[in-house]
């Protein structure tokens, strides 16, 4: 918010922040007694994905930008096992939230990334 980094001009990083929004709204639709537990847990794991993303665009190494990439896309892939879970328990409507689309999106993304950047290391 108040750093002017270059990482927040990118697309996927404006894409994150809208993941964690609707993240966000999807757990608000969880029953009461989720709030500590898988509604929890799937608000950390899509906060992760964005923290991790930006922590390691501040990284100087691409080996260590790497790094915090590919735990923000393992964070990413925590985040899709959570809404499986969630919409097997049918603690939401997967049409009234669409996530496939941005977790999918992303997924790729975040792979491409890690891929250019280990590319750099060489």
């Amino acid at each position: 918010m108040y750093l002017q980094l270059q990482h927040k001009n990118m697309h996927l990083y404006k894409e994150l922040k809208n993941l964690v929004k609707a993240v966000y709204l999807v757990s608000n639709k969880f029953p009461d007694v989720e709030r500590y537990a898988l509604s929890s847990q799937l608000r950390r794991s899509a906060t992760s994905v964005i923290l991790n993303f930006s922590e390691g665009s501040s990284k100087s190494s691409q080996a260590e930008r790497a790094r915090f990439y590919e735990i923000a896309r393992s964070s990413l892939v925590e985040l899709d096992t959570i809404i499986e879970i969630a919409n097997d328990l049918g603690y939401f409507n997967p049409q009234e939230f669409e996530l496939e689309q941005p977790i999918t999106l992303t997924f790729k993304r975040l792979s491409a990334l890690i891929k250019t950047t280990k590319s750099q290391l060489r």
